[in-house]
């Protein structure tokens, strides 16, 4: 069952089946995916708050078309701040990116992008921040809303934001900075470096506290800095050194400290350390390997569970995962990013008493992928409700029946291959 599985993840993946295109969101839409950061700092003009929005789009998520000998895509942004309420358009701005690239590789690259910068006056309050973005090819397009708080700097110490920066590049006037954006660092780091800025009515010496935290296993590193500070706006660079970034969230918070040690402000912000190369789903390395249960062997899982060194275990993650890559000399695994998108969907749409990759139904869809038909009958009156599933290609039939009215569909006809032993 274990090649069969592998060979589906290939081939069953493009089938548009009904189950993906009813809970709301289809993970295999072609609209735009992006990434957004904000910082605001103290603005020139006088009451008002700087508002910087930064707009990272992987070439992946843009559609290109061959024009001559080059590959050029393009996309619209929206960007509206409505008031609190979001009754008020207070301020909008819209704008066109246009990309080109020479080789037809380059259309499907996750790691390069085209990035984004727009800066706002605004006086300070809180907002709501409705970003779309269209993409001119396809004319998809997808919208979310933000609430953003803009800080008053009006304090005789205070600081701005801070946000992280994936590369500094020399330039005539110094150095420019690129923002990571994505708040998405890889696992194989050693450091982060900091940009924000230190406000000061006068003269003075500050204390700086830095604490980086791993959410699940409450791991620390903290790291103490003496700054002098002129009377206005000061720059401030930071590289935060001496933390291995296992998988997993982690909070970095920033204090600041007056000269008598007394915090006067602070800013926080949370991000994730990720596989290089793998799915941004995949930030806990238990709970996927955990989830593997569909394609490897039940020896492979435990094997892997079973090693304590964190380092050993994600090599033998990635080595195992890397077996299984049908391209291994391109930087996408298909095999890997289609079965644990498959997870990821299941998450969201099939969650009743287990978390969805563990219910029936995810059981299936994560296995077989999305089926050609499905009809639904949740509202019969004479029987529970229940789903049947078709995959056509396949001539098989699922049955799926919530006993319990609570939405646990279970299977009632595990009868193909061994589906049995895999259910919770």
């Amino acid at each position: 069952m274990k090649n069969f599985l592998i060979i589906l993840l290939i081939s069953v993946s493009a089938i548009s089946g009904q189950v993906e295109q009813s809970a709301g969101k289809n993970l295999n839409s072609s609209a735009p995916d992006f990434f957004i950061d904000f910082a605001s700092y103290r603005s020139s003009q006088p009451e008002k708050t700087r508002f910087d929005v930064f707009i990272r789009m992987p070439y992946s998520s843009v559609q290109f078309i061959k024009s001559g000998d080059i590959y050029t895509g393009g996309y619209s942004i929206f960007l509206t701040f409505f008031d609190e309420d979001k009754e008020n358009v207070v301020f909008e701005r819209i704008w066109t990116e246009k990309v080109g690239v020479n080789e037809f590789i380059q259309t499907a690259s996750s790691t390069s992008f085209n990035l984004s910068y727009r800066s706002t006056d605004l006086v300070p309050d809180t907002y709501i921040l409705q970003i779309m973005v269209e993409d001119n090819n396809s004319s998809k397009s997808v919208k979310f809303d933000f609430p953003v708080e803009v800080e008053e700097y009006d304090k005789p110490l205070a600081m701005s934001d801070f946000i992280l920066i994936e590369k500094r590049i020399p330039d005539e006037k110094g150095e420019r900075i690129i923002p990571k954006v994505s708040d998405v660092i890889t696992s194989d780091e050693k450091s982060l470096d900091l940009f924000f800025e230190i406000y000061s009515s006068e003269p003075a010496t500050a204390f700086l506290r830095y604490t980086v935290e791993n959410i699940k296993s409450g791991e620390k590193a903290t790291k103490f800095e003496a700054v002098t500070l002129k009377a206005g706006d000061n720059k401030h660079n930071y590289l935060f050194e001496g933390m291995t970034f296992g998988l997993g969230k982690y909070t970095m918070i920033v204090e600041l400290e007056s000269e008598e040690n007394k915090k006067v402000d602070s800013k926080m912000r949370s991000f994730n350390a990720l596989i290089p190369g793998f799915p941004t789903s995949i930030n806990d390395l238990d709970k996927a390997i955990e989830q593997m249960v569909y394609i490897a062997s039940s020896q492979d899982v435990d094997s892997l569970m079973e090693i304590e060194n964190y380092e050993l275990k994600l090599e033998k993650f990635k080595e195992y995962w890397k077996k299984k890559d049908p391209s291994p000399n391109t930087e996408n695994n298909e095999v890997l990013r289609e079965y644990y998108r498959r997870v990821a969907y299941a998450n969201q749409n099939f969650k009743s008493y287990y978390e969805g990759w563990k219910t029936d139904m995810g059981m299936i869809y994560i296995t077989l992928g999305a089926p050609s038909q499905v009809d639904r009958h949740p509202f019969e009156y004479d029987s529970k409700p229940y789903e049947i599933w078709d995959y056509y290609d396949l001539n098989r039939r699922f049955i799926f029946l919530d006993q319990t009215g609570f939405g646990d569909y279970r299977l009632l006809n595990p009868v193909y291959g061994d589906w049995y032993r895999y259910r919770y």
